[in-house]
Order: structure tokens, then sequence, then C-alpha cells
């Protein structure tokens, strides 16, 4: 049976000016010689021309075909960065800013408007490659107001998320015209980082059908959040995977918060696949259980490791993981072969009134 797709590689954390990592073709090929048949792509203009992907079909299937000489195809375009644009409170404004062009910089409506636009145009420009979902970010208005102290005024959070559904429905809505999934990533910095979060936020936008769910175990380690839980209780609306790792190793010094200590020293870090504690067994019997039918994508991020050395152990980390669905029950060996009248016999109903 048809199940998960992968292995996958998602090229945000590997784009550099040297070769291989400077343009999507020495990507690809780079990536499909490490054992990769998907490549997850960030909509950096160095390795998409969004705009010419959302008006044009050739230029798509051009794009395609460069992949496809590699052996490789795309898996889902991502706009973590644009998406986070579309809603930043003040406090983030200096330091998103450099998310975005150089002439936008100080100027915080126009700069929302160019991410709102640019989400929209990777709605059409995944619809033209062919793809069912995309990979985002929704942008945080009441992070600054995660913990509550000092208290949080009455209608404050409801507030900050009729906002965000306010901003983003229409994009939603471009979506859905594209029948394309927007796969929102739970991450700590958005309004979306865990299940209350997205539940507040599928209810803000009146549970809209496009609103979906990119699952990444390695942020629940940080939070301590019950990650397989997660997938039993919101399966049904993720779309996308990333398959990173992470670790939590609390001391009387550091914790969840991590005490403004760098990556390295921090309680939870992340780590290279295979070298945290995700339980990367339960997650995939979870998601082959629940019939997940998208890709497994690695989504390298280590405090410790050599990105090169990740990557090249991703590929065969996730190709050990997929589950290949089977086709029959286990025990058929011992099916009994009985016919319905004999069932009905052994439940007693064809031996007349009791």
């Amino acid at each position: 049976m048809t199940g998960m797709k992968g292995p996958a590689i998602f090229l945000a954390q590997f784009l550099g000016d040297a070769a291989p990592f400077d343009t999507l073709d020495h990507l690809a090929e780079w990536a499909s010689g490490l054992g990769y048949v998907g490549v997850q792509i960030p909509c950096d203009p160095r390795l998409i021309d969004l705009k010419a992907a959302a008006e044009s079909k050739d230029y798509c299937d051009d794009l395609r075909g460069r992949l496809a000489r590699f052996g490789v195809e795309p898996t889902e375009l991502s706009t973590h960065i644009q998406g986070q644009l579309v809603a930043v409170h003040p406090a983030y404004d200096a330091l998103f800013d450099g998310f975005a062009p150089a002439e936008l910089h100080g100027k915080p409506a126009a700069r929302q408007a160019w991410a709102v636009e640019q989400v929209k145009l990777a709605a059409r420009a995944s619809a033209n490659l062919g793809l069912s979902a995309h990979a985002t970010f929704c942008g945080a208005l009441a992070w600054p107001y995660v913990y509550p102290w000092p208290q949080r005024p009455a209608g404050l959070v409801e507030e900050a998320f009729a906002e965000l559904a306010r901003r983003w429905t229409p994009i939603l809505d471009v979506f859905e015209d594209a029948g394309v999934d927007c796969a929102f990533e739970v991450h700590a910095g958005e309004d979306v980082h865990d299940g209350a979060s997205w539940e507040r936020f599928l209810d803000a936008v009146d549970h809209h059908p496009r609103a979906r769910l990119l699952f990444d175990p390695s942020h629940f380690v940080l939070q301590q959040l019950d990650y397989l839980d997660f997938i039993d209780r919101y399966h049904e609306r993720i779309a996308c995977f990333h398959v990173k790792d992470a670790e939590f190793n609390p001391t009387g010094r550091s914790g969840v918060y991590g005490g403004y200590e760098s990556w390295v020293n921090r309680a939870g870090r992340f780590r290279s696949t295979g070298d945290g504690q995700v339980d990367f067994g339960g997650v995939f019997s979870k998601l082959a259980q629940y019939g997940y039918r998208g890709w497994a994508v690695i989504e390298w991020e280590c405090a410790l490791k050599r990105a090169e050395d990740g990557a090249r152990e991703g590929a065969p980390f996730i190709r050990d993981h997929i589950i290949r669905l089977t086709e029959r029950p286990f025990d058929d060996f011992a099916a009994s072969g009985v016919d319905q009248a004999a069932i009905r016999s052994l439940l007693g109903l064809d031996k007349g009134a009791a």
C-alpha cells in the first residue's frame, strides 16, 4: 500500500555561496548523491523565482525537469521566513527586518504586505509544481506575553489570535483556490507553538480546510510536550513532517527557558537526526497508523555535528524508519474461512427464538 514518501531533505540550512550549495541544480545533485529522492525548497530567490513559478506552468515544469535529471523531485515549497513576517510584534521589528528585502527595512506595514504576497505566490507556485502541501510559519503577536507575568489583561490573547486570523484567512483562501494545504510548523517563537495554541488558531480561522500542520518532534522535546499524543490528537491535520532530533537535559542551573545560554550550553538543544532523544520508531509508527502519505524530510540542525555529516546520515535514517504498510492482516494464516451462515450459527441467531 502507498504510504509515507522519502527520504527528502530541507535545503534551507545548506544554501550558501560555494558549490555544491550555491544553486538548486548543484544542491539537487548533492542531495541525490547522498540518497535523497526529494528536496524541500525554501522560497529564496537563489533557488526559485517565486513570481515566475506562480505565473508560469512552463517554468515549473522546467524546474521539475531539472531536478528529475538528478533523480529527485520537489516535496514542498517553504515560506518560513515570509510567513514569520505576516505577523510581527513591534518588539521584534528590528530583528526581523533582516528577513525582508533591504528596501523594506524600517517599514513594518510594507514588510507585512510583501510577506503576505510572497506566501500567496507560493500557494500558486505549489499548485503549478503539482505539490499538495506547503510549509510555513504563522508569525507571532502574543509571543512576548507567553509567560503570564505581569498578569495578562483579559482579552489580550483572544485579540492576538483574532488578528492573526484576519491576516491568515485571506491567504488560506488562496491556498484553497490553489488546492494546496498550508502547513504551519509548531515552533517556539510562533503564536502556534503547541496543541493548545493550535486549537486557538484553528478556531480563529473557523477550521479552515487548508489550515494544516507541519509536525517536527524536536520542538516538542525542547518544550517537554508529548509528541506522540500530539499525533493522536491532530493527525488529521498533519500535512508535512520534519525529521529532526533534539535532547533535553535539565540541571539545577538551566531548564526549558535556557538561561540565555548558547545552543551548545542549553539544557534543550537540537541534535543531528539519531543523536537525540526523539523516539522516531514511535513517531513513524504513529504516522503510519494514521495513514500519513506525505514526505519525511530531514531538517538538519545540530549544536555539535557538522552539517555535511548530518545530511549524509539522514537519508538512510529515514529509509530505515519508513514503514511499508502491510497489504493483509498479519494473522491471515489463521483465517477460519467461515461463511455468513456459519457466523449466524456461531452467534446462535438461526436456532429459533430463545
